[in-house]
């Protein structure tokens, strides 16, 4: 059926429902003459069109998908329901795509909901991702926990002020009063041209099953039931949702206060009988024991081997500091009062801990977003004991403000549950108690970000880290998410890596008790799917001048060494320069040439090794008994050669992958790199927490949070390359966004209030006692 075809089928069935007189197929549907929605309508809102109300058995144009089974059934009424199977092992991301050639018009109305019907009529819970597309390319998407056995309706708002406003939070809380499930904002574009949508997605990404759906009732609703203090007294004093019960909210300081003792007292801070004191397998096979953890294969699987020769996974927590556990507040002070940033500081803004302003700074203070300070039920006074957990963040990434006065209601209910404002005593108890946390759930290590006070401990395996920053050039990969690519030719990022290294390698202390070390952190090296994402980095660099750039002047004379002529150059990469100075300029490079290819493909090779190389000298140079364990690749942000400069380099190769598990239809490069590989970060979150974003993959229950978790973690220690895997992360973010970027998660094993999830935390229990024996069989 030609797209033209369905467009009108699509206007009559619309005209032939709604009977709006002088309703006509060739015009957009809108309001009639006295300013009413020309449309039905329910309590919640006005409908404006159904949506892709023609689809049949037979549709072929207006539909692309990959790795999708999909058909059209009918219900009791003849609609159409669009029966989806997403098959996990035909595409990584297989996804359905229904587009419309005459493109929807939504400019006669304020707010703008797209909505639908689920169903899951499976046993599997869906990590469903939703797409609405205008003609221009430009796609916003959401996504949402779809529950076993479960039909729901489910919305994403594509207009309006909760799509317009910049909260500071990744996603909103509902403004929609309505039964329906919002769908939680992801990424994309969040302002489409509502004037010309033209498409929809369906997407599921990194399934290790197939997965099942069913969408009907596709329409476009004007919201009417619209809460104007929607972003009003949101967060109570301890920081939660003050709009909604869950379970283990706190509701006074003597149930925090109740709450530590009971769990202290179900503690006995051991490690379990079965493991060496490092936390390896003592129960299994002893080899060579070197008094430091290293990296060995053993029968077939790679391992950790801890320092007393024992096996050893690294299964563990990320991100166990305060560094992000503020919030902005929505208050300021005078620039000209804030101690401005070091060029000699090696750590960056986002990982500091509170950096509190002076006194006379705060005594200066002033609502810099009314909205943002709108939100909070209670601030307490500067000069107060709570007032202790002030911070303030000269930049951030993004959010309403570029910076401003932070707070951490974390902190603050530490202080209430240890009853005490001083905060060496807050973090010695917290130090204390968070590892015999770890002991008693069964973890082997921490993850990355630790905070360096449990360096010292001698009790707990742990992992440095570190980012290398300074004033040294870069490059843009043309998809900078979290800063460009540094420039490792540059010698100032030589001397900057050694300078932060040899930092790392003072606060390690030479300890045992340090598994390796992370440097740096999910930069944007490539994305794979196309030759301009892949070679994105090659492009960045030859666009600079050779004047200015380190890289430029590296990739030209390895053009030179590889070329004899210019006209032989010319030829391989559809040039026509003169002579080779002319490369000095700025050269946009073609995508047309397979030879042009194979050299962005070693350019982008030798980029990469450069850079591992010089960071791997500098762990030998100051940390020769620890591992370097990369730069923990984002599968967003890496490509092929990527891999091979780091595997040429690093000791252990690093990923942070969040999906439901390791996949085979993404993983099939491990057994060309035959490196021990570690998952970085993976979360999982669920709605039930009072939050409102369950996180980067989500749920609906703790309870199935905790099998998502049994799942993913299986298929790590299942795989014969992982020799570890961390969670991201201990805290959950504050409930209207970490003040670094926004993340308002509910990714913690502990709430705001420092209160465990506990049958998340049962599930987790569970797979870290039988680690071992599922990793490498009895003795």
């Amino acid at each position: 059926m030609h797209n033209s075809r369905i467009v009108a089928v699509f206007a009559s069935l619309f005209c032939a429902l709604t009977g709006v007189q002088g309703c006509s197929p060739d015009q957009p549907v809108g309001r009639d003459a006295q300013g009413q929605n020309s449309s039905q309508s329910d309590s919640y809102g006005a409908q404006i069109m159904p949506l892709f109300a023609s689809v049949d058995a037979s549709l072929r144009d207006g539909v692309t998908s990959d790795g999708v089974r999909w058909s059209v059934l009918n219900n009791d009424d003849g609609a159409n329901i669009i029966d989806l199977q997403f098959l996990a092992d035909e595409a990584n991301k297989p996804r359905f795509t229904l587009t419309t050639e005459t493109p929807w018009n939504f400019e006669q109305y304020n707010t703008v909901a797209i909505v639908m019907d689920i169903e899951n009529p499976s046993a599997e819970p869906v990590h469903l991702h939703v797409g609405v597309g205008d003609v221009g390319g430009k796609k916003h998407n959401r996504n949402t926990a779809v529950p076993p056995h479960s039909k729901k309706t489910y919305y994403a708002l594509i207009k309006g002020e909760n799509v317009s406003i910049n909260t500071g939070m990744r996603s909103n809380p509902k403004q929609w009063e309505t039964d329906y499930t919002q769908l939680i904002w992801r990424n994309g574009n969040r302002i489409i041209d509502t004037n010309r949508v033209n498409s929809m997605t369906f997407q599921v990404m990194g399934i290790m099953t197939d997965k099942h759906i069913r969408v009907s009732n596709m329409r476009a609703v004007e919201p009417r039931t619209l809460n104007d203090k929607w972003l009003t007294h949101i967060v109570d004093e301890y920081g939660q949702n003050n709009n909604q019960a869950f379970v283990g909210k706190i509701e006074s300081d003597a149930q925090l206060q109740e709450y530590y003792q009971q769990e202290l007292a179900s503690m006995s801070g051991q490690v379990p009988a079965d493991r060496s004191q490092f936390g390896g397998w003592k129960a299994g096979p002893k080899l060579d024991a070197t008094g430091y953890f290293r990296v060995a294969k053993h029968e077939g699987k790679w391992t950790l081997i801890d320092p007393e020769g024992y096996l050893f996974f690294s299964a563990g927590i990320a991100n166990v500091r305060m560094a992000n556990t503020s919030t902005i507040t929505g208050f300021d002070v005078p620039e000209n009062t804030v101690v401005s940033r070091s060029e000699a500081d090696l750590t960056p803004e986002d990982s500091m801990g509170l950096n509190r302003v002076s006194d006379e700074a705060a005594a200066q203070r002033f609502i810099a977003s009314p909205l943002r300070a709108g939100m909070f039920t209670s601030l307490p006074e500067y000069a107060s004991d709570l007032g202790n957990f002030y911070g303030y963040r000269r930049s951030v990434h993004t959010g309403t403000l570029a910076k401003g006065e932070t707070y951490s209601f974390y902190l603050a209910n530490l202080s209430r549950k240890f009853n005490t404002p001083d905060m060496e005593e807050i973090m010695d108890k917290w130090e204390a108690l968070t590892v015999d946390r770890m002991l008693d759930w069964g973890f082997t290590s921490f993850g990355n970000w630790i905070d360096p006070r449990f360096y010292d401990n001698n009790n707990f395996p742990y992992f440095a880290n570190g980012w290398i920053i300074g004033d040294f050039k870069t490059v843009s990969s043309g998809n900078d998410y979290w800063a460009p690519i540094p420039d490792p030719f540059d010698k100032t990022f030589a001397e900057r890596t050694d300078i932060t290294v040899q930092q790392i390698a003072n606060e390690v202390k030479n300890s045992p008790w340090c598994v390796g070390v992370f440097i740096d952190n999910e930069k944007s090296w490539g994305i794979m799917g196309s030759p301009q994402g892949q070679y994105g980095l090659v492009a960045g660099t030859m666009k600079l001048s050779e004047a200015q750039s380190p890289a430029k002047r590296a990739f030209v004379a390895w053009i030179k060494e590889h070329y004899s002529t210019i006209d032989e150059f010319n030829a391989a990469w559809k040039q026509s320069f003169h002579s080779f100075d002319d490369l000095s300029g700025s050269v946009d490079i073609s995508y047309d040439s397979e030879l042009a290819l194979a050299d962005y493909s070693a350019l982008l090779t030798y980029y990469a090794d450069t850079y591992f190389r010089i960071v791997s000298e500098a762990v030998d140079k100051y940390m020769p008994n620890h591992l370097y364990m990369g730069a923990r690749f984002a599968d967003w942000g890496m490509t092929p050669e990527i891999r091979t400069g780091a595997a040429n380099h690093v000791d252990v190769m690093s990923y942070n992958y969040y999906r439901e598990g390791l996949n085979g239809a993404f993983w099939n490069f491990l057994d060309e790199i035959d490196m021990p590989s570690i998952i970085g970060e993976f979360h999982m979150g669920a709605l039930d927490s009072g939050m409102f974003n369950p996180g980067l993959i989500g749920s609906h229950t703790q309870e199935i949070r905790g099998r998502m978790y049994t799942d993913y973690m299986q298929s790590v220690i299942n795989n014969p390359y992982f020799v570890g895997a961390h969670w991201f992360q201990y805290i959950d973010s504050p409930l209207v966004g970490r003040a670094y970027d926004g993340e308002n998660y509910n990714v913690g094993f502990v709430s705001v209030a420092d209160v465990p999830y506990q049958p998340f935390v049962k599930a987790v229990k569970a797979v870290n006692t039988s680690l071992y024996t599922e990793r490498f069989g009895t003795k």
